[in-house]
This record gives structure tokens, C-alpha cells and sequence, in this order.
């Protein structure tokens, strides 16, 4: 859609002009470059796994990037119940009328949505004599738009949701909310579930990654584009990646970054002086740029996800520790606003109070002249990471693992202080879960592996065996082995690998654990939660479901305190996948490619 002049000042007073100013041409996405790195994307640290280290978006590149407010409110609410849970709101469609002055005929609306062709056919020229109300319903339907595919997009790819009404009926108050940790947010969600094996579609404000890529990684940027513009991202903005070889294109891409080295990433690509020169005033102020070193919570409505800048130091000026364990966001990553609307700032009320607090949250980076790694750091890093994909015979010399001179002359690092995050979510019930399996997910039940492993205790080591089935959408997966000749992330249609599923045989006495206490009161627990009856903790708030309630007998066994508190390793800062265990070693079949197998994506371009 156009922008024309008259809707100018509203986009600047929301917040949203330098990202109108990409939309004046079709953004083309490299498909192959992408998937390489969505490979080593890795959902517990929000950060790519490279060979050299750790990297990944922040909120600096946002600012950078696509010019929009890092600080602010949180992008967050309901997603349709407008006259359920906002003062003064009403009822979704009748608002929409209220807004636009119309309302979009029924074949055009599906649930909560609206087809892009409406707005696109209704809204696409303003009349040259339109009253200023006619030019805010015109910008009202160019905000929804831009919003709906620059920043948040889905894989439909061509509807807009109508959760934006209570935003775009005050165009005046847009400017106060945090729109690049909101798109930060969406970014790092759409990541995270790709990396999921039986995910094919990758959506979300993919410019903003592709631009990234390209300014980080010299070595990867096409060449020809040395003019920069505001937004950065604008650079890149002709650029009209190759559309055939695209497997081929998926192995190169995967080769390079494993070849790549600490000296092949610009840490700190802004601070050149052709850049500053071009860079909009403010996004240079303290108020945002101390936003960039704030470890704390990024939110989208129900989606919430972690802002790790502390694992990459490097790309603020600092030398890198070893970070600390992250965050365990497990129970947030299966949360999508599906299954009914609710407040999400009362549902999600702790994360939010963290976002509210995040100026607590800033950590202080001592800048250095020579930022990178410290050696502590790669020696850790090199023990533990899985830092190649390719095949070991694409490379003509052993993979090294010698620590630079450069990283010793950095001295050793210290982590630095952030805020601590007592309310973690309630993760018990996906515990579980894990140990005792349920009717839907069709898994074995857990706890036989752990009462095996626990009888074999003392004795010699044996296998390790997962005993996890599919999900029925999922019986054909890959194996290890095949991580090194998948295709990668790219192309236009699902992959399908062979594999063997992995089933098991065992043979035990089962009377004690089936008739123990512990046992019946974790089924009983499970068979309400199916039923929709349970209560989600959260930061110490519980919530219920609106369910009829069921009363059922859980048995004598009653946890205790200092009982759940007694296990060696406490879950609340754990990863799904332990970092500290090679992704490739023996201990773990489940996962490859450091937690995660290469999986092809279908992506869409957007405007």
C-alpha cells in the first residue's frame, strides 16, 4: 500500500515512519542463507551456535535496523473480547465499523481476521479531497497492514488480525509502546518453533534477520550495496537473491559457518562514523540505547521470550564470560493465545512487572578496545559446543581448537550483575508430564527408564535409551546421521525423512511403582489437567481454567517443601537440552545439531 503524505504524521507520532519507509519495495528474502542459519538456532539461549561462539539479534539491532522504539509499554492485551476485558472497550466487529466505517463482507473475514485484498482494495488510494477523519481511517488501515507484514506475520501471509483496533483508535498514544521488543519477540518465537523438526514454515520480520546477517557477516553480504540509508535494513533493500540451486546453495551456506572465525562477525558494525552519520538522533539517546543491555523479558501479547544479551557481550563492546544458565522459558514457548482470549497482562502478570522493572534489569559492560571472547569462555566453549554441521570431510585440515593469543591479552571476564528473577514459571507439571506420559501424547511412561537406571546404579554403564514416541503428525522423523545430508532449511514443500522410529523392549517387576502413592497422585494430577481443570502456577498466582469442576481422589501422597527441594539439581534454571553435555555425545540420541535437526522452511516474502 502506498504511503501517502497526509498519513505521514500519524505513522511518526506512532513510532512507525522509518519502518513505512521500507515498504516502498518488495523485500526478497535468500532463502538458502537463511535456513543455514536457522540451523543453529538453539530456543534454550535465544542465540545462534557458532563455531567461534554465541550471536544474536538484540535490541540494538532493532533500533539499528528498523528504526522503531526500543522502550516503552509492552505491545499486549487481549486478542478480541475487546468488551470483556478493556474499560469502555466493545464488541470487536461493532468497533471495527466505528473505525473504518465499514464493515468487510463476510466472505472476506475468517474468525478474527481480515483478508489483506479488503484493505488492500478499499484503502490503497486516499481521495485528494479527503476530510482529515477519511485520512485517519486511511492510516488507521495502513498501520494494521504494516504491522500485519513487516513486523508480526504469520504464516498465513495474508490476513490482519483484529487484535490492533484498540491501538490504532487512539493513533495519537501509538508512540509509548515498545514496538522493537514487541517485533523482537515475534522474531525470536518464530525461530523457536522452527527449530522444531516438524515445523515447515518460517514467518515473522525476516528482513529484519536477513539485514543482520548482512551486516555482521561481511563475508555473507552480496556485493554491490555500500551506500547505507536509514533504517539500516534500507541498504539491502534491492538486493535480488539467486532463485535456483537452493539445496546447493543450503550445503555452501552451512560449510561457510563453520569455517567462519571470531574475525569473519563485525562485534560492533554501527560504530562506524558512515553509519552515525546516518543514524536518526534518537535512537542514539540513553533512554533507548541503555535498553540494549537489558536482560529481561521481550512481549507480545501471549508471547514472551528472553532478552539473553548477557551471552553476547561482544556485540556491545565487552568481553565475553561464561554466561550463566538460562532461563527456562519451556512453559512460555507452548503458550500461542490459542484455546480463548484472556488479559494477557494479568495472565502473564509477572513477566510483564519484569518488562515494567526493566531499567533494573540493565547490566553493566565495561567497553574495551578489542571485544571478543575472553579465553576462559572458549575453552569452555569449546568443550562443550556443538560447533560444526558439515560433514568432517568438507574440511581439508583437523578443526582446530586453539585458543587465539588475542582472547589471553583480554584477561579473564566477570559476569556481570543483573537482576535476579525469583518466580520462575511452575515447570512440575511438565516434569510430570516427562516422567509419566498421558492419554494424548501417547509417550512411555518415563519413570520406567529412571527406575531402570536407578536399579543399575553402581553398576556398569549401559546405554542411554529414549524411550519417546512421536506424536502421530511425527512418526517419520530423521536420525542423527541424517543432520549432515539434509537439505537444510529452505524450498517450497515439507520434508519428509525416513527414520526409525525409536520403540523398546523391557521386562520388569512393576507392582511397587504401580501401587505406590507417588504414582497414582501424578496420574490423578494428569487426568485433571486433560480435563482442563487444573491450576497453572505462575509466580506464585494461580489460574484457573473456566472448566466444569471435577473432583477426583489424588491418594495420601502429599509433596512436601523441603522434598522438592531436595533433588541434586534444581529445575528452575534448566535447559531442555543440557548445554553443558556435547549435542553430539552418545548421552542424548533424541537431538542433533546441537538440539535441534536441520529442517526444510517454507518462507514468504513480505512487503
Amino acid at each position: 500500500m502506498p504511503m501517502h503524505e497526509r498519513i505521514i504524521p500519524y505513522l511518526e507520532r506512532a513510532g512507525l515512519y522509518h519502518l513505512a519507509r521500507l515498504n516502498s519495495q518488495w523485500f526478497w528474502l535468500d532463502e538458502p542463507l537463511v535456513s543455514a542459519f536457522v540451523e543453529r538456532w538453539r530456543p534454550e539461549t535465544h542465540t545462534f551456535h557458532m563455531p567461534f561462539g554465541e550471536c544474536t539479534v538484540t535490541l540494538q539491532d532493532v533500533a539499528f535496523q528498523l528504526g522503531l522504539p526500543v522502550d516503552g509499554e509492552a505491545v499486549s492485551g487481549c486478542l478480541g473480547e475487546f468488551e470483556t476485558y478493556m474499560e469502555g472497550g466493545r464488541p470487536a466487529w461493532e468497533w471495527f465499523e466505528d473505525l473504518f466505517g465499514e464493515r468487510p463482507p463476510p466472505n472476506k473475514v475468517k474468525q478474527m481476521t481480515v483478508h489483506f485484498t479488503w484493505f488492500h482494495e478499499r484503502f490503497r488510494v486516499l481521495p485528494p479531497d479527503a476530510s482529515e477523519e477519511t485520512v485517519r481511517i486511511y492510516a488507521r488501515a495502513y498501520i494494521m497492514m504494516l504491522l500485519s507484514t513487516q513486523l508480526f506475520g504469520d504464516k498465513s501471509a495474508n490476513r490482519v488480525h483484529i487484535r490492533w483496533l484498540p491501538f490504532v483508535a487512539n493513533l495519537d498514544g501509538m508512540g509509548r509502546y515498545s514496538w522493537g521488543s514487541a517485533a523482537l519477540a515475534w522474531l525470536y518465537r518464530c525461530m523457536c518453533r522452527v527449530a522444531n523438526r516438524n515445523v515447515t514454515n518460517l514467518a515473522g520480520p525476516l528482513q529484519l534477520l536477513q539485514s543482520w546477517i548482512f551486516w555482521r557477516f561481511p563475508s555473507l553480504r552480496p556485493a554491490g550495496f555500500e551506500v547505507s540509508s536509514f533504517p539500516l535494513a534500507s541498504r539491502w533493500s534491492a538486493y535480488l537473491p539467486p532463485n535456483d540451486g537452493k539445496e546447493q546453495r543450503v550445503i555452501r551456506y552451512r560449510l561457510a559457518l563453520d569455517r567462519l572465525t571470531a574475525r569473519d562477525i563485525v562485534l560492533e558494525p554501527y560504530s562506524a562514523l558512515d553509519v552515525l552519520a546516518v543514524v536518526h538522533p534518537e535512537i542514539l539517546t540513553e533512554e533507548h540505547s541503555r535498553m540494549w543491555r537489558a536482560v529481561t523479558a521481550l512481549i507480545y501479547f501471549a508471547v514472551i521470550e528472553w532478552h539473553q544479551v548477557d551471552r553476547v557481550v561482544p556485540q556491545l563492546g565487552g568481553v565475553q564470560h561464561i554466561p550463566e544458565d538460562a532461563l527456562n522459558v519451556d512453559w512460555l514457548h507452548a503458550k500461542d493465545g490459542r484455546g480463548g482470549d484472556r488479559w494477557f497482562p494479568h495472565y502473564y502478570q509477572k513477566w510483564h512487572e519484569h518488562w515494567e522493572n526493566r531499567l533494573n534489569a540493565v547490566i553493566s559492560i565495561e567497553r574495551v578496545a578489542d571485544p571478543g571472547p575472553s579465553a576462559d569462555y572458549l575453552d569452555w566453549w569449546y568443550r562443550e559446543a556443538q560447533r560444526f554441521l558439515s560433514l568432517g570431510a568438507a574440511f581439508a585440515d583437523p578443526r582446530g581448537t586453539q585458543i587465539p593469543p588475542e582472547a589471553y591479552q583480554r584477561g579473564s571476564s566477570q559476569v556481570p550483575r543483573r537482576s535476579q528473577l525469583p518466580d520462575m514459571p511452575d515447570n512440575r507439571r511438565v516434569e510430570r508430564r516427562r516422567r509419566v506420559g498421558t492419554r494424548d501424547t501417547g509417550r512411555d511412561w518415563r519413570w520406567l527408564h529412571d527406575a531402570m537406571q536407578e536399579d543399575d546404579a553402581g553398576g556398569d554403564a549401559r546405554a542411554e535409551v529414549d524411550h519417546r514416541v512421536r506424536r502421530a503428525n511425527a512418526r517419520r522423523g530423521r536420525t542423527p546421521d541424517d543432520t549432515q545430508h539434509a537439505g537444510g532449511v529452505s524450498g517450497f514443500a515439507a520434508t519428509e525423512a525416513g527414520g526409525d522410529t525409536f520403540t523398546t523392549t523391557m521386562t520388569m517387576d512393576l507392582d511397587d511403582q504401580l501401587v505406590s502413592p507417588r504414582f497414582y497422585a501424578d496420574f490423578a494430577e494428569l487426568i485433571r489437567d486433560d480435563a482442563g481443570t487444573s491450576n497453572v502456577q505462575f509466580g506464585g498466582q494461580s489460574y484457573q481454567q473456566q472448566m466444569p469442576d471435577v473432583q477426583m481422589e489424588t491418594g495420601a501422597y502429599q509433596p512436601q517443601l523441603t522434598e522438592m527441594h531436595s533433588q541434586a539439581h534444581d529445575y528452575q534454571g534448566q535447559y531442555g537440552v543440557d548445554l553443558n553435555v556435547p549435542a553430539g555425545s552418545p548421552l542424548d540420541t533424541w537431538f542433533t545439531m546441537g538440539g535441534h535437526p536441520p529442517v526444510r522452511v517454507r518462507v514468504r516474502p513480505s512487503t
